[in-house]
């Protein structure tokens, strides 16, 4: 299927997602204000590493895996059972580990004491969290996009509708509590859909782990596990500077703005992850690479732009729509943190080359280096530009990283043509 096909027909479950964001952002805005949204910033990068650490870490390797040995079904088997074993298992470990450290974690990360059911609660809810990324992960690498832009949009209005009662009903708490189960409600779905896939049976997932297939896991194991190390604990550091240098509003601002980017950035993000990563996983020589580098593009980048300056021109608007008087602060973050998104996004495109071709140590060495740099250069513009120095810091290492990431792939392509070249 075409990239264009695909970003329409993935465009109809972005869209869903689009309004449920942009419901849940108003029923937030009113029940928990600024100080609310920079504490669900904080929990929900914690259930980002936690899910990634109950083996979300793999899901990427799973969707490459399934493309790649697309000829070769035992291939696969042996794959999806060995990632869900391991998730299984790792799933569980972590859950008993939040049960003990549930307290510290609501002290240190949420600054309240009396959060510390959620981490319960998002414990339980891990093993379910980790079979369902798997399950998505199993469905793209086939290339089922009807089965997965369906379980996407079932996945948002059930996101919606507990989010929206919960948060409507217990505030804050009620949001903690729908954002540590939602994701693991939607395996219920998910489960359903997937069941009319004749190319699926529950004797394909379960048995014991094969060594090869783990070896291949691996190295997107580690990839995984980097950026779950690195780029949410990034977010959590500058989050954590801003409340103690500007205040706690302060941090829920910023994290207003980011929930904005993320609303207009999915429709490309998505259809990278649909399309581009699956894709890059079958190219074999340079040339095919180039052009397919250079297709994106054309297609990412004037979306992005065009995007971002719409959200520009109407950003009044935005903040009075979206979110109430409270947030008016985070109008002065609109310039430099929309001018990143498209920086970003140029990035990315790139990046998932190295994911695609499995340059496990450039993708490693990147992650760690450019999320440390993001936190010393918000750390240092917070102290010198106040709330809008971390917009800027978001723009200018981006701008950094998609030149460097541009030299490793020219490097990777100059690679490529040699082997081809030798072959």
């Amino acid at each position: 299927m075409s990239l264009v096909k695909i970003s329409l027909l993935n465009g109809i479950a972005v869209m869903v997602k689009v309004a449920s964001s942009l419901v849940l952002n108003k029923v937030l805005a009113i029940y928990v204000g600024p100080n609310g949204y920079a504490i669900i910033g904080q929990f929900q990068s914690a259930v980002s590493i936690l899910t990634s650490l109950a083996g979300g870490v793999v899901a990427n390797g799973v969707t490459k895996a399934t493309a790649q040995h697309f000829d070769d079904e035992a291939r696969q088997y042996a794959i999806w059972r060995t990632a869900i074993r391991f998730s299984l298992i790792a799933s569980l470990l972590a859950s008993v580990s939040l049960l003990f450290i549930g307290d510290w974690l609501s002290e240190w990360l949420l600054h309240r004491a009396d959060m510390s059911d959620v981490f319960a609660l998002l414990g339980l809810s891990l093993p379910a969290m980790a079979v369902n990324n798997l399950l998505i992960a199993i469905i793209n690498g086939k290339k089922e996009v009807g089965i997965l832009v369906a379980a996407n949009i079932v996945g948002s209005i059930i996101n919606v509708l507990v989010t929206g009662i919960l948060t409507y009903k217990l505030g804050l708490y009620g949001a903690l509590v729908a954002y540590a189960i939602n994701p693991a409600v939607a395996i219920l779905s998910t489960t359903v859909l997937v069941s009319r896939c004749r190319w699926l049976k529950v004797g394909y997932l379960w048995g014991k782990m094969n060594q090869p297939a783990l070896r291949e896991l691996s190295g997107f194991g580690v990839m995984g596990l980097t950026s779950v190390l690195t780029v949410p604990v990034s977010y959590m550091l500058i989050r954590d500077h801003l409340v103690h240098n500007l205040g706690l509003a302060a941090a829920g601002y910023w994290q207003a703005m980011w929930g904005i980017s993320g609303i207009y950035l999915m429709l490309v993000t998505s259809t990278l992850s649909v399309y581009y990563l699956p894709r890059l996983a079958e190219i074999r020589t340079a040339q095919e690479l180039k052009a397919e580098i250079i297709k994106v593009y054309r297609f990412v980048l004037p979306v992005v732009i065009v995007g971002a300056l719409t959200i520009f021109i109407l950003r009044d608007f935005i903040i009075h729509t979206l979110f109430t008087q409270d947030f008016l602060p985070m109008r002065e973050l609109f310039q430099w943190q929309l001018v990143g998104d498209v920086i970003k996004l140029g990035s990315w495109v790139l990046a998932y080359v190295m994911q695609g071709r499995a340059m496990i140590k450039v993708f490693v060495v990147t992650e760690v280096i450019f999320s440390f740099s993001f936190v010393l250069l918000s750390w240092l513009f917070v102290d010198i530009f106040g709330l809008i120095g971390v917009s800027m810091a978001y723009a200018i290492n981006y701008f950094i990283y998609w030149i460097g990431i541009w030299c490793l792939v020219k490097n990777e392509m100059r690679q490529m043509e040699f082997m081809h070249s030798h072959y």
